[in-house]
């Protein structure tokens, strides 16, 4: 049955109008929460052919489909693939753990990695998995301690006043109830037990989560960067892909099972249930469902919140990143260990530099503004027909419309504030850290010594001095002089506008260029520490001398001056206006469940485990045909057609792998080719990143890595026809286990 027949059918036994807000939407758009879903989008899930019971997806014994899917610390999702604890997730998700175990001596980034045995798999710092356990439906009790608080202030407040209130309490309420929780579960025995409230439904809903969390995760496999980061920035967000994106951890327990700390002593964990693979394929129009960890979506947001994210906080990102990455670039390139330092950042920033050039094009092509404010006006009809609804509602737009006007300016500066002191030059960043632990009283604090180490292992100070003189340039060019922090006063008058002679005295005076200079500037707060039982002269001198390194420390005085400028310009307009418009936001999300009850709505991703389901499908756009499937023939041209471009450069030995045709059990029966990457109709975004890909049986067919250039508006607005969800092929992943990593062990352990 090819896709359109099937549309057809779906349409004509279908008559309710849409899944989501503001959109006429069709079966394969939602981020349906597991256990909570409309049985009217579960019966569309089972007419596309989706055969699990309930019971088979979201039990809660441990044995169902959603208990082999894990939040992968926390940014991206995974899937556990044995009863040994061994785990796929993507590449480009492991990709900070992959380059923090490589150095230039062993540079596991480039070449790969593949662990024979139990003994030879690395620890993965500061990675973690949280499998969930279960959901508590908390709203009662949140609104109860909300309502206790509004009466605690006053028997009439106005909605402005409700707006504030919320905004202030409602975080400390959420997180209130997830401690209590916690600390229940761990009176109750429940083994490391973590806890989450979040809000669903503008506010309308609260739902408590439980879930396990096991800290010791270690790396067995990974294709080099090569293979695994293929077609880099110039193929990321594009259709078609031939990309390796994927990585292979384990997941470690004591030896009762239970989450503990990395230690040698602990064992592989056996789960109740892992994800069964398939090696039979599929089609056009089969079945396709993806389980995962989505992390935010708009899609209730208003107009005017659409019109503030694509001409106000994607510019900055856009403009600023483009600028710094061009510096990173040029480093990388040119000093493998500098390569090596900065890929992670490079691939943390160009992911979401390049989305947002992807969003703003999409956004105007599509007229998605246009269509939202199309949306609204209906809005206003349903509830200027109803008096009550009207008193609830009528303040909402003229509200919304007047705050983000007020805050337009503030936040536009605060974009390039971010993207320049805060995410651009690592040495602000370093300064504000030394700031912070002015505050300190303690000399110990582990977490935070291991972050400062671990950021000077990849920091370079000659990259970052370039960047320093060419964002401090940039920013100038970009903002108002009232948004210029102080020191742009001497760098007019003491050093005539020569960005790179200030940043070259910056990094001259600065002892935060170093480790230990760092550590050197604090040394004082450290000695100052009550546990080292100082006479009271030795910490007064000691708290004067550290004083005098804070004070006299140019970056420092840099961070500084940005503060007090954002504090003083920037801060003001943007507290004001911000809890009107979070309020009003949530209202409107309300407005439209109310005005749309007969239809099932789904929330906006909140990084909570979510189920989308859809098919397999190629799609057409502006007379071009993109088919669902790509095959090696493709990457081959691409490496050898695209000699001049790095993002396609391949070592020799691994192009005459991939050219071998030794595809074995892996080839697609019907082509006899080796499927590389699909495309399904799966509502997806950030989050969903090494989500599994199942079909109607529940068995693995792949792993979710991207979205397509020509909808990257899905954040906002699904378009059912464009928005594509991009997979690695699970055959293609085994085939490279299997044949480039020699890893039949692992193989057999996934397949047995």
């Amino acid at each position: 049955m090819n896709r359109q027949t099937l549309k057809h059918l779906l349409l004509a036994a279908l008559t309710f109008a849409g899944l989501c807000a503001g959109t006429d939407a069709r079966a394969d758009e939602g981020m349906w929460l597991l256990g909570k879903t409309d049985p009217k989008a579960m019966n569309i899930a089972r007419s596309l052919g989706l055969h699990l019971t309930d019971q088979q997806l979201y039990g809660e014994d441990g044995m169902s489909l959603k208990d082999c899917v894990v939040d992968f610390s926390d940014y991206c999702s995974g899937v556990i693939v044995s009863g040994d604890g061994l785990l796929f997730t993507n590449h480009h998700c492991g990709f900070s753990a992959i380059q923090q175990l490589s150095t230039p001596e062993d540079d596991i980034l480039g070449n790969g990695f593949v662990a024979r045995s139990y003994a030879e798999e690395r620890p993965a710092k500061g990675i973690f998995v949280k499998i969930w356990q279960r959901t508590e439906d908390v709203t009662e009790q949140v609104n109860h301690e909300l309502d206790s608080i509004y009466a605690s202030k006053g028997k009439k407040l106005k909605e402005s006043q409700k707006a504030k209130i919320y905004a202030d309490y409602i975080n400390g309420i959420l997180y209130g109830v997830a401690g209590r929780a916690e600390s229940q579960a761990q009176k109750n025995g429940e083994e490391a037990m973590v806890c989450d409230c979040k809000a669903f439904y503008g506010g309308s809903t609260y739902y408590l989560n439980y879930y396990k969390q096991y800290s010791d995760v270690r790396l067995v496999f990974t294709v080099p960067q090569s293979l695994g980061k293929f077609g880099g920035d110039t193929d990321n967000w594009m259709w078609p892909r031939q990309t390796a994106d994927f990585s292979v951890f384990r997941v470690y327990a004591d030896s009762l099972g239970r989450p503990a700390e990395y230690s040698e002593t602990n064992v592989p964990l056996h789960p109740k249930r892992w994800a069964k693979v398939s090696l039979d394929g599929f089609g056009q129009g089969s079945y396709c469902m993806t389980i995962g960890y989505p992390g935010s979506t708009s899609r209730y947001l208003s107009s005017y919140g659409i019109d503030e994210r694509v001409n106000v906080t994607n510019i900055p990102m856009i403009q600023v990143r483009g600028v710094k990455q061009d510096v990173w670039t040029k480093w990388m390139r040119a000093e493998r260990a500098i390569g090596i330092k900065y890929a992670s950042k490079f691939a943390g920033s160009s992911n979401y530099w390049k989305n947002s050039q992807g969003m703003n094009e999409a956004v105007k092509r599509l007229g998605i503004i246009e269509e939202k404010e199309k949306k609204e006006q209906d809005i206003r009809r349903w509830y200027s027909a109803d008096a009550k609804l009207k008193d609830r509602f009528n303040t909402m737009f003229p509200t919304l419309k007047k705050s983000y006007i007020a805050r337009h300016d503030a936040r536009y500066a605060l974009g390039f504030v971010n993207e320049t002191f805060m995410r651009g030059i690592e040495i602000i960043g370093f300064a504000r850290m030394a700031s912070r632990m002015r505050q300190a009283s303690t000399s110990s604090n582990s977490e935070m010594d291991e972050y400062i180490s671990n950021s000077y292992k990849d920091y370079d100070p000659r990259v970052d001095e370039e960047v320093m003189a060419a964002l401090l340039e940039n920013y100038a060019q970009q903002v108002s002089s009232k948004y210029l922090p102080r020191f742009y006063s001497d760098i007019r008058k003491k050093y005539k506008n020569d960005y790179k002679a200030y940043a070259h005295d910056v990094f001259a005076q600065s002892k935060l260029t170093s480790y230990n200079g760092f550590y050197g500037m604090t040394h004082a707060r450290v000695r100052s520490s009550i546990i080292y039982e100082d006479s009271l002269e030795q910490q007064v001198a000691d708290k004067k001398a550290y004083e005098t390194y804070l004070n006299n420390d140019p970056a420092i005085r840099m961070a500084n001056e940005v503060n007090n400028m954002m504090q003083s310009v920037i801060m003001k307009p943007i507290s004001e206006n911000a809890s009107a418009i979070s309020y009003n936001e949530n209202l409107l999300t309300q407005a439209v469940l109310e005005m749309e009850a007969e239809q099932p709505h789904y929330s906006d991703a909140n990084f909570t485990q979510r189920m989308s389901f859809g098919i397999v499908s190629d799609y057409t756009n502006s007379g071009t045909h993109h088919d669902f499937l790509t095959t090696m023939p493709s990457l081959i041209a691409k490496i050898e057609n695209g000699r001049d471009n790095p993002d396609y450069a391949m070592q020799a030995n691994i192009l005459a792998l991939l050219k071998s045709g030794d595809y074995g059990r892996y080839a697609d029966k019907t082509t006899k080719q080796l499927p590389l990457c699909f495309l399904t109709t799966n509502d997806i975004t950030g989050g969903n990143s090494g989500s599994p890909m199942f079909n109607g049986k529940g068995e693995l067919i792949g792993l979710a890595f991207d979205g397509n250039w020509d909808a990257l508006s899905s954040d906002i607005s699904f378009d059912s026809d464009l928005t594509r969800c991009i997979g690695v092929d699970i055959r293609f992943v085994l085939w490279l286990m299997e044949k480039w990593g020699k890893a039949d062990h692992l193989v057999e352990e996934v397949l047995r």
